[in-house]
């Protein structure tokens, strides 16, 4: 009989959203007349821009025309969707990246995970805790976490981020060789400026390490923080950077996003030669995937007309201004938060010493309100609790009544 992969089995419980999902669906089902609102999962709630949905549609019927109709696209992406991130993306911020840096994916969620298939299999791996949980299960599914041990990985690397440090992550305090990063950060809701990102730049050329940088909420900044990591010197020689239509423009179920891997990222063979890890991905990439749909695309590359992009810019103004509402008001009412300002997530204090699981349980049941639990993003998550903006004005606004109301 098949030997299944072991590393499966080590892993705890099942994947956080689907474990709030399910309890969710448990409460439902015992009392149909809650009118829940949901501000957990990180999901958008308003629709696709104008702009967005007409070039979708004008693509989709290109497909059905013998004339306009398009098999299998580019591995790496359409050059339109490509020159189109790298003008508005890169160089409005002065940076220089080559067009065959940029690798089109069906999201950040999708890259952040198999980017992993590059690493060796003993490759030590750091985190910021709290994590956004993929950084991690895709990790430990290929080995490289160890063991689960009460409640963290014994092989991964931790850089806690408190509210005694900022939410600043330390520089690693043992020698590893990939940093994941997040900013603006998923869950804490926080950003780094370009003097405390240097640091990880000077350790990954000093130590030989990567950092993985997941920007996916970057079109959510307003107070002047890096949209790339690009914009720090030295970045292109260490880092790789995942990007996402999903939050940008509501692709969450459209799927786009994009990766660059500059040529200047480089790894050891086997036989201890430098060799680009661009070149490994774009044989990754030609082996496993066929690239996004042709509408799709186009549907993507959209978003930066000047139209789509107003649009896009106005809906995530709405959801930053449910964040401040939020935040706002969970601050008058004596709690204590971070977040929101650059990002649609509230990091939340829980109040009266209550555990995360028990202070979502307390949510649920006496509000009929869904957030995430901080213990589901790592050990320094406990204690700390995820409120999201990504909901309607009115559900916003009545989800935060009910909270205050006690």
């Amino acid at each position: 009989m098949l030997k299944v992969n072991p590393n499966y089995e080590k892993l705890p419980g099942s994947y956080l959203f689907a474990e709030i999902a399910r309890r969710v669906k448990v409460y439902s089902q015992e009392n149909p007349q809650a009118n829940i609102i949901r501000l957990g999962i990180g999901d958008v709630t308003r629709p696709l821009a104008p702009a967005v949905v007409e070039a979708m549609e004008k693509a989709a019927r290109e497909m059905g025309q013998a004339e306009t109709f398009r098999g299998y696209g580019p591995d790496y992406g359409y050059d339109f969707l490509i020159d189109a991130i790298l003008q508005n993306d890169y160089k409005a911020l002065g940076v220089d990246i080559a067009p065959d840096e940029i690798f089109v994916s069906d999201g950040a969620k999708c890259d952040v995970s198999n980017v992993q298939e590059l690493f060796s299999d003993d490759a030590v791996i750091a985190v910021t805790d709290p994590v956004y949980p993929v950084y991690v299960d895709s990790n430990a599914m290929a080995g490289r976490a160890g063991s689960y041990v009460t409640d963290r990985w014994d092989r991964l690397c931790y850089l806690p981020c408190q509210e005694e440090n900022g939410f600043v992550p330390p520089l690693p305090d043992r020698p590893v060789d990939v940093i994941y990063l997040c900013y603006p950060n998923n869950p804490t809701g926080t950003t780094l400026t370009k003097e405390q990102l240097k640091p990880f730049v000077d350790y990954a050329k000093e130590k030989g390490a990567i950092i993985i940088y997941d920007a996916a909420y970057k079109a959510f900044i307003t107070s002047g923080a890096p949209r790339s990591i690009y914009e720090v010197e030295g970045a292109k020689d260490v880092a790789i950077e995942c990007c996402s239509f999903s939050k940008t423009a509501g692709f969450t179920g459209t799927r786009c996003g994009y990766m660059v891997i500059p040529h200047g990222v480089k790894g050891l063979g086997a036989q201890g030669q430098p060799v680009e890890l661009n070149a490994m991905w774009k044989r990754r990439m030609g082996s496993k995937f066929n690239g996004v749909s042709y509408p799709i695309q186009r549907a993507a590359a959209a978003v930066y007309s000047k139209d789509g992009w107003a649009q896009c810019m106005d809906t995530i103004r709405g959801y930053l201004e449910n964040a401040r509402i939020i935040r706002e008001g969970l601050q008058k009412a004596g709690y204590t938060v971070y977040g929101g300002v650059d990002a649609p997530y509230i990091w939340m204090k829980t109040p009266d010493g209550l555990d995360s699981w028990s202070f979502f349980d307390k949510l649920l049941r006496d509000y009929h309100i869904v957030g995430t639990p901080g213990a589901g993003f790592g050990p320094c998550g406990e204690g700390y609790f995820r409120l999201t903006a990504f909901n309607t004005r009115e559900n916003t606004e009545e989800a935060l009544a009910r909270i205050v109301r006690g």
